[in-house]
């Protein structure tokens, strides 16, 4: 690749953004499905978590300059983000605001979970400048929710949504379907009921069971019935994007749907691949430095991170170089999970080669994907099986 074509590839995330994400460790329960970096403690010293969050964030400010770092969104992810002190979240976003600034128009998330403590906060975290709350609600059946782990009712998610509505410009919430013995029957009307909740964006997962979970466990020992199959699992995904699509809350990324304008900003930089900034035990992030792009990983464990910041300065264990092709490669997974897709055009200038022009053909002849200018997306028969097209474009 020429200096010319690199240069444009390290300054190709301005094509995806510039977001931070801070990673809030700690739960008040962990969930049997959740294979996240999340861990259950007795107390936190918030004080000493917003010291060194904020100090994290300096020391990647004197790294990541430039009159065009202003942050265009921040995402405090988790764990129970909603279980920080509103003084923690306040004191993270300032120090977020005096590393880069802020785009007029910045979104602020902030993940939640719906019991009556973190409904408490709510206001808190608006004043502090949160103006996006994401709820994980999970399910619309009390049943279900205890199976799952949660520790709010049915009714509570409803008020905390309520509650939600008033304080923040923007609500978010999660369910998770394809869960033991649910029907599609079933998910049809828990889906319309979400649907007329009023919210304009919707995450649905379909269940998955993880290793190293209390789920995974029990399902190698075999004591986890009720999963629906494949195939069951396939039209209820289907079922999904249809009826969405039809109350005008489109899928625009494999598990996420929203009315127009209302996408997360936040989670679009990484399937647009932009750059991000990333704080907090084991935050994985990607910058652009000036002669080439980075991949950052922090120490994983809670205690550690956070006796590394306050002892040698740094939570970060690991800055990987990014090679021009690991970029396309990386483009291409994020972007092909978008309705949008790749654009041919982008991932050629990454990569310094186009992508294999037989194996587009193929994929447009057996209808799993379709073309739009020199943009690629799975339409809506491929969504179903995006690995298998992946396989077949990165071959």
């Amino acid at each position: 690749m020429s200096d010319q074509t690199g240069a444009l590839a390290r300054d190709d995330w301005r094509a995806g953004g510039f977001g931070l994400y801070v990673h809030w460790p700690f739960c008040a329960a962990k969930c049997p499905y959740c294979d996240f970096n999340s861990h259950v403690v007795s107390q936190v010293d918030q004080r000493r978590w917003a010291s060194a969050l904020t100090a994290e964030i300096q020391r990647l400010g004197r790294q990541v300059t430039g009159s065009a770092r202003q942050l265009g969104s921040i995402f405090f992810g988790g764990g129970t983000p909603s279980l920080m002190q509103p003084e923690t979240v306040d004191a993270v976003i300032a120090a977020a605001r005096g590393a880069w600034g802020f785009a007029n128009d910045i979104e602020i998330t902030l993940e939640a979970n719906p019991t009556s403590v973190e409904q408490g906060r709510f206001q808190g975290f608006a004043d502090a400048g949160v103006n996006r709350l994401s709820m994980g609600i999970q399910s619309l059946r009390d049943d279900d929710l205890r199976r799952l782990g949660r520790l709010h009712s049915v009714a509570e998610a409803r008020a905390a949504f309520d509650i939600a509505q008033r304080c923040f410009d923007r609500v978010s919430f999660d369910l998770i379907y394809a869960r033991q013995d649910q029907t599609i029957d079933q998910w049809r009307a828990e889906l319309a009921e979400a649907l007329a909740m009023a919210a304009d964006h919707l995450s649905l997962y379909q269940l998955t069971i993880e290793p190293g979970t209390a789920f995974g466990a029990r399902h190698a020992a075999g004591s986890l019935r009720g999963l629906p199959d494949d195939d069951v699992s396939a039209d209820m995904y289907l079922e999904t994007l249809d009826i969405c699509a039809a109350r005008d809350m489109p899928g625009y990324e494999v598990s996420n749907h929203a009315r127009a304008g209302a996408e997360s900003r936040h989670n679009l930089v990484y399937w647009r691949q932009g750059d991000w900034a990333a704080v907090g035990p084991g935050a994985h992030g990607r910058l652009s430095l000036t002669d080439k792009r980075v991949a950052t990983e922090a120490l994983r464990a809670p205690g550690a991170w956070l006796d590394a910041v306050e002892q040698q300065g740094s939570g970060e264990i690991a800055l990987t170089d990014l090679s021009d092709q690991d970029q396309a490669t990386e483009y291409l997974l994020m972007a092909m999970r978008l309705r949008e897709g790749v654009s041919t055009q982008r991932y050629e200038r990454l990569s310094g080669q186009p992508l294999d022009a037989g194996a587009i053909d193929r994929l447009l002849d057996w209808g799993m994907i379709e073309r739009h200018g020199e943009h690629i997306a799975a339409t809506r028969a491929g969504r179903p099986v995006l690995n298998a097209i992946l396989r077949e474009l990165a071959a």
